[in-house]
């Protein structure tokens, strides 16, 4: 009896064979996978003829799978065989009709043969056509043929389908933002915070990101005024005004808007201190001030009322020492409001701030080191004291020793916050202090050791301080190695740190007679500026800025400059016209300046405007 196959091999043995010898389904199967490869190399490579060749060949139902008609629909329209690629994508659709993207390729094929009428006419059937499922990838489809206008309409038939007039507002939105078309922007996100407060984080990120021009923020500004008006019990509204406002650097109107949020959210005053000391650090000292004299009134003894004492005096204090001339008489009566504050709310941990900066004061403005060191001394000796109140008074010890030339005992306090406070930005302020002590004293290897650890750090001003100086220095010893004009301009700044503005006058001009032409002159003479306005010397710092404003050799400073300009015709001179004219110099010419946010605000202040 003949035996069969299975039993002279035994069934291990027929499943190995099987293993081995791969079947004529499974040999086709590869040949027809190697195929395609092969095809997508040849186009890939332009080589059109060739990859079509290939295509062709395959079954029917292999030449419209999604991962071979794109590359074979490519290759038929670079051979010009339109009417090839239409049959082929209208097989595809017969094939897989759920496949609505199709009908967006199709259309294409149409506008690459050059009819437009035909492309469009297929279009508005995929559009009108969409189920619900289908909305993001036809949407997605046309947005990858760069159709924006038919994404847009994607989505809103979408919007249209499901019932709501927020869906796929995200998708919309950033339509919008590339586009440019700013009112529809607007008014998306809007619609969007309206109906889903959660997206307030997007809703900001997007206009901030999209929102350049003037016009653009004043038309949201008037829209979110009407709805605010309209809808006083929505705090969406007010948080989106004030963050606008804030952009804006308009504290006025961001404080009524933080005084309405702090009444519904019953914050006690948060948001109000919040918005004073955002404006206290942009220099808006009217609006901090009215801010925090604002929580001692209606926040008396309650939560934030103590640091809202203090931080009101230490800003009048910061007026008063940035209107020139400083007006010794309101320092001395602004010492007296840190001892009343002293004496309400006693000598702690807690009004550590009003002692450093009383002894601020008395040093580097009254030139009473004396008893400023004690008071510091006092703080640093303070029972339950935390590291960080010690340690920031032992940095302000540190700057009256150098104030007193005595660069030892700086360096050594300096070096003791270093250690106590590493990786942390009260420490990265003591190195930037360190540095700055090297800078003084020539030593400009030592000084830039430090300061390329700190173009690290992980506060941004104390990286753009650490960097600008870092420059300085590089930019000043690349050609002089040794260094010699810079050691003089290290000087005059020491100088003018100490407080002793005629003495580094004088050495600023000897320095611009010694080394004419030299790469400092610009900062030289920017310095010599602002010294001139502290001293009154109003005609001369305008005339001095004038040298760096009209030079084109001076361009990195020449929107410092125009600022500062315009900065002493508004402050100083009173001269209105002309700091508007200034002021508006620097929105145009210098759009990308650090100081545009804040001339513009200028400037609509001067013009007039309601802010």
């Amino acid at each position: 009896m003949k035996k069969s196959l299975r039993g002279m091999m035994g069934g291990a043995g027929l499943l190995a064979l099987l293993a081995v010898a791969p079947t004529a389904r499974a040999q086709t199967a590869a040949a027809e996978d190697g195929s395609i490869q092969l095809a997508r190399e040849y186009e890939r490579k332009g080589e059109h003829e060739k990859a079509a060749y290939l295509f062709d060949r395959l079954r029917k139902d292999e030449q419209t799978a999604p991962n071979v008609l794109p590359n074979y629909l490519a290759a038929l329209q670079a051979l010009g065989k339109y009417k090839d690629a239409e049959k082929l994508v209208k097989r595809a659709i017969k094939q897989r009709p759920q496949d609505q993207a199709l009908g967006v390729t199709l259309g294409l094929v149409y506008a690459k043969n050059g009819d437009q009428p035909a492309a469009d006419k297929q279009w508005e059937r995929v559009v009108e056509l969409l189920s619900p499922e289908q909305v993001v990838p036809v949407a997605n489809e046309f947005q990858q043929a760069n159709l924006a206008d038919w994404t847009v309409r994607t989505y809103l038939r979408g919007r249209a389908i499901v019932g709501t007039d927020t869906e796929y507002a995200p998708q919309l939105i950033q339509l919008y933002t590339q586009s440019g078309q700013r009112d529809k922007l607007v008014l998306e996100t809007l619609r969007l915070v309206r109906d889903d407060e959660q997206q307030l984080p997007f809703v900001r990120n997007m206009l901030q990101n999209s929102l350049q021009e003037e016009a653009s923020f004043e038309a949201l500004e008037k829209e979110l005024l009407t709805l605010v008006q309209r809808n006083p019990d929505r705090a969406v509204y007010s948080e989106l005004l004030l963050w606008l406002q804030v952009q804006r650097r308009d504290f006025t109107g961001a404080l009524v808007q933080a005084k309405a949020l702090d009444r519904r959210g019953r914050t006690e005053g948060q948001r109000v201190l919040e918005v004073s000391e955002i404006a206290r650090r942009n220099k808006d000292y009217e609006s901090a001030i009215a801010g925090y004299q604002y929580l001692t009134r209606e926040y008396a003894g309650r939560g934030f009322y103590a640091l809202a004492r203090q931080r009101l005096v230490q800003t009048r204090e910061e007026q008063v020492r940035t209107t020139y001339p400083v007006d010794i008489a309101q320092l001395r009566s602004l010492l007296q409001e840190y001892q009343q504050v002293l004496t309400d709310l006693g000598r702690t941990p807690e009004t550590a701030p009003v002692l450093r900066s009383m002894a601020a004061l008395l040093a580097f403005q009254l030139g009473e080191q004396a008893p400023a060191m004690k008071l510091l001394e006092e703080v640093i000796a303070m029972p339950r004291a935390s590291s960080d109140v010690v340690d920031q008074a032992k940095i302000d010890l540190a700057d009256i020793y150098v104030l007193r030339a005595e660069p030892w005992e700086a360096t050594l306090l300096y070096s003791q916050v270093e250690k106590s406070h590493k990786d942390t930005p009260l420490g990265y302020d003591a190195k930037l202090r360190n540095a700055r002590l090297s800078y003084f004293a020539g030593d400009f290897k030592l000084a830039k050791s430090h300061l390329d650890i700190l173009k690290q750090a992980t506060t941004r001003e104390i990286a753009n301080d650490a960097m600008q100086l870092s420059l300085l220095i590089t930019d000043n010893t690349a050609m002089d190695t040794a260094g010699v004009a810079l050691r003089d301009y290290a000087a005059v700044e020491q100088l003018v740190f100490q407080n002793k503005l005629p003495e580094a006058l004088r050495g600023l001009d000897a320095l611009l007679v010694k080394y004419p032409g030299h790469a400092l002159q610009d900062e030289a003479w920017y310095l010599k500026a602002q010294l001139q306005r502290r001293t009154s010397d109003y005609a001369g710092a305008l005339s001095t800025l004038e040298r760096i404003t009209t030079n084109p050799k001076y361009d990195v400073l020449s929107d410092d400059a125009l600022f500062l300009a315009a900065t002493i015709q508004q402050e100083n001179l009173q001269d209105r016209d002309k700091a508007q004219q200034l002021y508006q110099q620097v929105i145009t010419k210098y759009p990308g300046s650090i100081y545009v946010a804040e001339a513009r605000k200028r400037f609509r202040q001067l013009r007039g405007d309601a802010l």
